[in-house]
């Protein structure tokens, strides 16, 4: 599937002069490395909306390539799109996890960071009919044997797995002996758990938002400092007794070996977006928060995001 960012997309035009029209991505195809319906999927299907209907870029496209963490599309995006101006990949804390977990042969450092966007705290879900009624109901369950609880989430080292590894760090259980099963994407997770099929769900609060204003999910808890102004009913981890606070976050990146002035044209219409009302919009409707860094600034937190993220899944059994 290499030709997919190969061949002929027409390229960002060249930078302007001064004086002139600044320059403009006219087509823009973004990878999302998971299945429809988890956070990098919404993200590139928001940024398609948000960069079409404010006509910051004429044509943009979406692409699923799921598996392994979102490691198979970063692979696929790499060897596929070197040299691509019109190309960008959604990424972000999970991939982080999941490139060190899986041992991955490629990583950001391949690609070409262009900003963080957005955050969202860890969420903790059971169907509606669950004997599970608080996070001091699962810390009970995780204490008298955490085989027997079954959790559902993002792939295998992301945020929702060291989240769920700190959780039991923090209530004194082996990290290691956490029962999680992955999911490349947030739809076939949701199914797990409305299904029966696992004890839990873990993953950002939006993707069970409508589910648990349904009533077919009970929310226990969620991963913030303090209680979130739009789900004032959901208490903290940290409220319920389980010293956890944890936010995941989402970036875009384009293509390796782009020129520096195809990555400034890619940079300023993702800037136009986030800068735009329709963005804000979308933003509060997902329930996500900005966390918009560029530039140096964001290559800077990104290498001290991927050390960090290194000794956290040390700690909790899933890296060496």
């Amino acid at each position: 599937m290499k030709h997919i960012f190969r061949g002929a997309l027409l390229a960002a035009a060249l930078a302007a002069p001064l004086g002139a029209a600044s320059a403009q991505v006219t087509d823009l195809k973004i990878m999302a490395p998971a299945a429809p319906g988890g956070g990098w999927d919404q993200t590139a299907r928001s940024m398609q909306h948000v960069l079409q209907s404010d006509k910051i870029v004429g044509n943009v496209q979406v692409l699923n390539v799921p598996g392994a963490g979102g490691t198979i599309g970063l692979a696929q995006f790499v060897n596929g799109s070197k040299g691509d101006p019109n190309a960008l990949i959604v990424g972000g804390y999970v991939m982080v996890g999941a490139i060190i977990t899986n041992k991955s042969p490629v990583n950001l450092s391949m690609v070409t960071p262009i900003a963080r966007l957005t955050g969202e705290f860890e969420a903790i879900a059971v169907p509606a009919n669950s004997p599970l009624k608080s996070m001091a109901d699962l810390v009970a369950a995780l204490k008298a044997d955490p085989q027997k609880v079954s959790w559902a989430g993002g792939s295998a080292g992301g945020t929702d797995h060291i989240t769920a590894g700190l959780i039991a760090k923090a209530i004194g259980v082996d990290p290691t002996k956490i029962n999680y099963i992955a999911f490349s994407g947030g739809g076939e997770s949701l199914a797990s758990i409305l299904g029966g099929k696992v004890t839990v769900g873990i993953s950002s609060l939006s993707e069970y938002d409508a589910q648990a204003k349904a009533g077919k999910l009970r929310i226990l808890g969620v991963s913030s400092p303090t209680r979130l102004p739009d789900a004032k009913d959901i208490p903290t981890f940290k409220e319920s007794g389980v010293d956890v606070e944890i936010q995941n976050w989402r970036m875009v990146a384009a293509a390796p070996g782009i020129t520096p002035e195809q990555k400034k044209t890619l940079a300023e219409a993702v800037d136009k977006m986030v800068k735009s009302k329709a963005w804000t919009d979308m933003l509060a409707q997902k329930g996500w928060a900005n966390t918009y860094l560029a530039g140096d600034a964001f290559d800077a937190q990104l290498a001290k995001d991927i050390t960090s993220t290194q000794a956290i899944l040390k700690d909790i059994g899933l890296a060496q």
